[in-house]
């Protein structure tokens, strides 16, 4: 079961998967402590296989569904 995100809505990581991939067209395998549980980023497409690109401060990045969840914001 995969979660859908509108592109350019706000996520944020809710797990740390394994390793993080880079969301560049040759990408390359990360430590996972590039990014941090509760950090914020911006979807920017989507992938093959349930995969998200998402833009944080420290770059692009491809995760999974199973380790985002939607940030909701209440105006």
């Amino acid at each position: 079961m995969s979660k859908e995100f509108a592109i350019g809505s706000k996520v944020r990581v809710v797990a740390l998967p394994p390793y993080v991939k880079t969301a560049e067209p040759m990408p390359m395998l990360r430590p996972p402590d590039i990014i941090h549980v509760g950090e914020e980023g911006i979807v920017i497409d989507r992938r093959p296989g349930g995969y998200w690109g998402i833009r944080f401060t420290n770059g692009a990045f491809l995760l999974d569904s199973q380790y985002i969840e939607s940030v909701e914001t209440h105006t």
